[in-house]
Order: C-alpha cells, then structure tokens, then sequence
C-alpha cells in the first residue's frame, strides 16, 4: 500500500497531511507532478507538461490497495477502476456508485463552456477542507490496511 499524490494541483497543506499520515500508517507517499511545480519530497516523480502526462504516470504507479490524492474525476475513476481508492484534497471520497454521476457532471459543464456559457471555479481552501481531508484520508488508510490484514 502507498499514497500517490497528483502533486499538480494539490495544496501544500493537503501534501503536508498526507506526509504525516504515511509517517503515522508507515508507507510510502510517493507524489507526481510535472517540472513546472517544485515539490518536497523524499519520493518524487517529475513528468513532462504535456497534457495528461502526470495523470498517466500516476496511473502506472497505481495498484489495487494503493491510495490516490487528486481533484481530477477523470483520473479518479480509472484509479477506482485498478482497485485503489481516490480522495481528492477536500476531502470528497470518490466512490464507485457515485463517480459516473461526477463525470457525466464534468462532460455537462465543459459543454456549457465550450458553448461560452461561464462556471465557478474552486472555492477557496478553508480549515473545514482541511480537516475533512484529514479525517477520511485515515479513515480510507485504515480501512485499506484493514482489508490487507
């Protein structure tokens, strides 16, 4: 079991829970970003900017039993697919009866704007995503471990 991180668009405050949680379950915490990011970390993979390029790496490292950090759906769902489990860095628990309603959410949106039409961005980061984040990252670390054992 390890942590995978999509380092690219995870906050700092996220990746710092999630050194203290592999230190704390005693596994890897390997992160994955491309050159354009500088990240801290013992295990760090650098990828190309190409579009898709850190998700795909990811992907190749993912196993089942494995947990994955990212605020993509997309990448979400083939990691469900491979049997790990995904969280993204607020805390939302992508499941597999719930990540099919995310993506067809995706594809209504990008539409909308491919059409011109406008759509929120992420709210701001708060201490509420924080510990929510916390919260069910080692309750999913425990339950993986739980099914290994």
């Amino acid at each position: 079991m390890k942590i995978i991180v999509d380092a690219d668009a995870t906050p700092k405050r996220a990746l710092e829970i999630c050194r203290k949680a592999a230190k704390d379950f005693g596994v890897a915490l390997v992160t994955v970003a491309s050159f354009n990011h500088r990240i801290e970390s013992d295990q760090h993979i650098v990828t190309g900017d190409a579009p898709q390029e850190t998700d795909l790496q990811v992907i190749n490292l993912t196993a089942g039993g494995d947990l994955v950090v990212t605020q993509d759906w997309g990448l979400a769902a083939m990691v469900l697919g491979k049997g790990a489990a995904a969280l993204s860095p607020t805390g939302r628990v992508f499941r597999e009866g719930t990540i099919d309603f995310l993506l067809e959410e995706r594809n209504i949106k990008a539409k909308h704007r491919r059409g011109g039409g406008r759509t929120r961005g992420p709210k701001k980061r708060t201490t509420e995503d924080d510990q929510r984040f916390e919260k069910n990252l080692y309750r999913l670390l425990q339950d993986l471990q739980d099914q290994q054992a």
